[in-house]
């Protein structure tokens, strides 16, 4: 039976009487060959339309540049080049909200290495990038998962899961491809892309480890995970209701919000003006003055902001503020003129970065 014989495949699945593993039953549809890539036509002219398809990965872009790219930057391997962009698979079902998408963004990067070195630098990446994900998730809701079945291009391959509300899936893969990308450029197109190893005194075409994570997904289990309603004294010392995005504050799209104590004294909203002026040109933030302090409070934990700045009359005499924070809602006095530093450092990417070293 060839590859292509469908109707083949039918007669034989029904000879032997297969039966769905679930339900039990043999009511098959006829075999049909699914399209797995969308296809469209690009031409000028009417009636010479000529076949493509939208990528469905975003690597062989990296692959053919591979030299253009190595020779330029004077790149020694091992090296990587890395790229974000949109892919698109046409999914047989779309589902999960932005699990599954048939258009979606994604991260990649193609590491060149020695043959022979690459299992070294599969475990090297293997433990790299899930150090990325505990830095900004549980470590209880992520875990590995070795591929059953590896594709005809690789000698490992694992993902890394996120425990999302619908289960363990997929989050980022990481895969040792052997030479197959570029070795079968090369041997199709009849250009070489091999790479001169001074070290070695040798040419070789190197080997590539990949790492691709979707950034939806990321997204989304950032979101999942961060998404609480908790039980909180309130200023009366009652039990009161909070919704709080606890998103990691260097992620967080709002870093600090400046809040005057009241709105209705001129001096305290001239001043926490001056104070929101200052801070917006260092990094995103709001001015909000409607309601009482307390709901205003509740309202940044619901988007989000790791910290908030509240402006009262003791600024007036001292120029000091109070920093609360989001998570733990502790307050602390702090001088005016150290507040954007202070919410700099702790918002910083380059502190959550730090954690990876």
């Amino acid at each position: 039976m060839s590859a292509n014989d469908m109707d083949g495949l039918k007669a034989l699945i029904d000879e032997l009487q297969i039966a769905d593993p679930e339900s039990g039953s043999r009511n098959w549809t006829e075999v049909r060959q699914f399209n797995l890539m969308f296809s469209t036509q690009m031409s000028n002219i009417a009636g010479e339309e000529g076949k493509l398809y939208l990528r469905p990965e975003t690597a062989q872009g990296i692959f053919v540049n591979f030299l253009n790219v190595q020779k330029t930057t004077r790149q020694k391997v091992p090296f990587g080049i890395a790229q974000i962009g949109k892919a698109f698979r046409n999914e047989i079902v779309a589902r999960q909200f932005i699990f599954r998408m048939r258009e979606f963004e994604q991260m990649e990067m193609q590491f060149f290495v020695r043959p022979g070195a690459e299992m070294e630098w599969y475990e090297y990446w293997k433990a790299r990038r899930m150090a990325w994900h505990r830095a900004v998730s549980p470590a209880a809701k992520l875990r590995f998962k070795d591929h059953d079945n590896l594709a005809h291009y690789a000698n490992a391959a694992v993902d890394i899961q996120f425990e999302f509300p619908f289960g363990f899936k997929e989050l980022e893969g990481v895969h040792s491809r052997t030479d197959f990308d570029l070795g079968s450029h090369q041997a199709l197109s009849g250009k070489k892309l091999q790479y001169f190893d001074p070290e070695l005194n040798e040419s070789y075409v190197p080997y590539v480890v990949e790492t691709s994570v979707g950034v939806d997904r990321m997204f989304l289990s950032i979101l999942s995970n961060a998404l609480i309603e908790e039980t909180v004294p309130d200023a009366q010392g009652e039990d009161s209701a909070r919704t709080v995005l606890r998103i990691p504050p260097a992620l967080a799209p709002v870093k600090c919000a400046v809040l005057p104590i009241v709105r209705n004294k001129e001096e305290l909203v001239e001043k926490a003006r001056g104070v929101f002026d200052r801070l917006k040109r260092h990094f995103p933030c709001q001015y909000d003055e409607k309601d009482a302090i307390g709901r205003r409070y509740r309202r940044q934990d619901a988007v989000g902001t790791p910290y908030c700045i509240t402006i009262d009359f003791e600024t007036l005499e001292d120029n000091s503020v109070t920093l609360r924070e989001r998570d733990s809602m502790k307050q602390e006095r702090i001088p005016v003129d150290r507040v954007a530093d202070i919410v700099r450092e702790k918002t910083d990417m380059l502190r959550l970065l730090d954690q990876l070293i």
